[in-house]
């Protein structure tokens, strides 16, 4: 293994009220990117994903959030850099797909200027010059026409073709590490497809490491080097691709894939659920968060949180993981 492009390490976060208890969204995550890796954070909405990807990119509000552990990327702590050298960083070395691109692109400004901004901003181009490069980037990611698509605003595009436009902006500069936070969210399945293989062919073209949130291990079973699974704040399991899928033990991501629909089920079959929701959890401090929704829950599990092990390189944190010949 060479050295990390990006170290997180004790990361967490809390969102602070005045006279109420903190929440904790994220608690303690530690994982690490190779350069030119593809990572996944995966887990269910509400597990500290999206939340985990704003902090290391600076992007969270200031007042009422209280943020804790290190973003090490290239030996330089993101969390711990002023809001000029982090803004001179963000968009340069790394970016960031968004969630909603309809939300996150500038519904009353042309996707030209849109493009074209980071352009100057971060390689110094000149006008001219930053147009061409920004219909060279939309024609890159795939949308036709791209000349006459800069003069377009965002609600005269498809839901797409939106995401490829945030897919070229966050690769304008060529960033050395690219965060894609659920970039198929609302997207039909044969678009979905598409983007998942556009990101597969940046990556592998330019070198990029690549860390992809989502909430589907469908999306990530193609694409992924690594893949860390996220309860309640917290990575529950850690394993190289082909490992967690062939053999999960956390009873968290056995419950996962095994609520994936199969091509191969007989005609009326049930689909596996996961009882509960992620608000019915334990703190961490304490017990394990996922006890009460655990079918394999052990009575210590409420009384004791579970260890960090690493096993045959795999991170595990549970008190009854699922037998490795199940």
């Amino acid at each position: 293994m060479t050295t990390p492009l990006l170290e997180v390490e004790d990361l967490g976060v809390a969102f602070t009220r005045k006279g109420e208890p903190d929440s904790v969204a994220v608690d303690g995550v530690s994982f690490d990117v190779q350069p030119g890796e593809v990572v996944g954070l995966v887990g269910e909405s509400g597990c500290g994903k999206s939340v985990t990807s704003l902090a290391i990119m600076r992007l969270l509000p200031e007042r009422g959030v209280r943020v804790s552990g290190s973003a090490r990327m290239e030996g330089t702590d993101l969390l711990t850099l002023s809001d000029s050298a982090m803004r001179e960083k963000r968009g340069r070395d790394l970016s960031m797909v968004f969630q909603d691109p309809l939300s996150s692109l500038n519904p009353v400004i042309e996707i030209g200027l849109q493009v074209t901004e980071v352009l100057k901003r971060h390689r110094g181009m000149k006008s001219d010059a930053a147009r061409r490069e920004a219909a060279e980037l939309l024609e890159r990611v795939g949308i036709p026409d791209p000349r006459r698509r800069l003069d377009s605003y965002p609600h005269q595009m498809s839901g797409g073709m939106r995401q490829r436009v945030m897919i070229a902006i966050a690769l304008a500069c060529r960033p050395r590490l690219l965060i894609a936070d659920e970039p198929t969210t609302a997207l039909d399945v044969t678009i979905q497809a598409q983007i998942l293989e556009l990101l597969k062919e940046l990556v592998a073209d330019s070198g990029t490491a690549l860390v992809m949130i989502t909430h589907d291990l469908g999306v990530v079973a193609g694409l992924c080097d690594r893949v860390n699974v996220l309860y309640g704040g917290r990575i529950v399991e850690r394993a190289e691709r082909h490992r967690l899928f062939a053999k999960p033990r956390h009873p968290y991501t056995y419950g996962l894939l095994g609520s994936i629909p199969r091509l191969d089920a007989p005609p009326g079959e049930d689909l596996n659920a996961i009882r509960g929701s992620v608000n019915d959890n334990l703190p961490w401090a304490s017990a394990c968060a996922f006890a009460p929704r655990c079918p394999r829950a052990l009575e210590k599990c409420t009384e004791i949180t579970p260890a960090p092990e690493l096993v045959g390189g795999r991170f595990l944190r549970c008190h009854n993981p699922v037998p490795a010949e199940a």
